[in-house]
């Protein structure tokens, strides 16, 4: 009997708008350059709300406040050899301005604000599907409050 157990991928992103625009990273993937929130995936020991402060500094150099909850969602990517399915939590919240002198991550190629017409225009170039259904989400109005999400006191300390 195999001790091997599935388990999904976790993975966090921020889902900003100011004054109608989304801000999107533009990135490095086996596909080609690809449109995505700042996302990213749980490391280990850390909570959910520390992993998406944490990925939307890495990848856009600003400091992002979470706000709410915009949803959690399950998706399956397939390509030959692969096939992960994900569990993404997705929240909204504002973001100050970019640090100087702070490099993106390695796959980041630039930061993009983006309207939602924009991106939509541009669905080919999205990382998932789910990209589109966070910004649609958001413009629907959804939103949890982050006293929805609950972890062990002993890991959870709330954004570092």
């Amino acid at each position: 009997m195999s001790t091997d157990r599935w388990r999904p991928s976790v993975t966090v992103a921020a889902v900003i708008e100011d004054a109608g625009r989304y801000l999107l990273v533009e990135e490095h993937t086996p596909e080609g350059l690809r449109l995505n929130q700042p996302a990213g995936h749980l490391d280990p020991g850390e909570s959910l709300l520390q992993a998406v402060v944490r990925e939307t500094l890495e990848e856009t150099a600003r400091d992002f406040v979470p706000q709410a909850l915009l949803g959690m969602y399950q998706a399956r990517f397939q390509r030959p050899g692969q096939d992960v399915s994900y569990l993404r939590f997705a929240f909204c919240g504002t973001v100050g301005e970019a640090i100087a002198g702070r490099v993106l991550d390695t796959p980041i190629v630039q930061t993009l604000w983006l309207s939602a017409d924009e991106l939509r225009a541009q669905t080919a170039r999205h990382r998932s599907p789910l990209v589109m259904r966070c910004v649609d989400d958001h413009l629907s109005g959804r939103r949890y409050p982050l006293a929805a999400l609950q972890a062990d006191p002993s890991i959870w300390q709330g954004p570092a």
